[in-house]
């Protein structure tokens, strides 16, 4: 048996053996089709082998960074990238193959080469960055980038950086005037 399940926009088939649907798989389709187009990365897998708990955790570290993990129907996959800018990667879907993507262009690949490492049951394939199609090693590139969140705390550091230096130069003066005084109020003391 087959559910077409819809919560907070998100729809996916629970696939048991027997024939879906055609408007279950149009919705599952128009549904991913929606969310490639607003994706600016997709790093495609192979995930043969992986137990369920395996696979959960991927999904929970692509939610936690704001990507999303799918193990999808090739052909609906395939049906559903061919109206995105992603159209060229759909050779890339044959055997037992996950999808990951996400608006953020690092989050899915930073999460799949972490994955990849400790696990040698998944294999990452290719991708796409931006519309273009990436190979293994420009994912690994994505990879290496600092995130998001890493960025937007290097910036607020910057700009942080000159208030701290302003507060420091505008308290100095004074405390120079301090140490000055201090320091001649010891010089008299001692020549005495």
């Amino acid at each position: 048996m087959v559910n077409l399940m819809t919560t907070n926009k998100r729809a996916t088939l629970e696939w048991t053996g027997v024939k879906v649907k055609r408007s279950a798989k149009n919705d599952f389709v128009n549904h991913m089709k929606d969310e490639l187009k607003n994706s600016s990365s997709i790093v495609v897998a192979h995930y043969s082998g992986l137990s369920v708990n395996e696979t959960d955790s991927l999904r929970k570290e692509m939610r936690d960074s704001g990507a999303k993990f799918k193990v999808t129907k090739n052909r609906l996959t395939k049906l559903a990238l061919s109206e995105t800018q992603y159209k060229e990667i759909a050779d890339l879907f044959a055997g037992p193959t996950a999808i990951a993507y996400s608006s953020d262009p690092i989050a899915p690949a930073k999460v799949a080469v972490n994955f990849a490492k400790k696990s040698d049951k998944f294999k990452i394939i290719g991708g796409a960055y931006d519309g273009q199609k990436i190979d293994l090693e420009k994912i690994n590139f994505l990879a290496s980038l600092p995130s998001l969140d890493e960025i937007r705390g290097k910036i607020i550091g910057l700009i942080m950086a000159p208030a701290q230096k302003i507060a420091s130069v505008v308290a100095e003066p004074g405390g120079q005037l301090a140490r000055l005084m201090s320091t001649r109020q010891k010089q008299l003391e001692e020549s005495n």
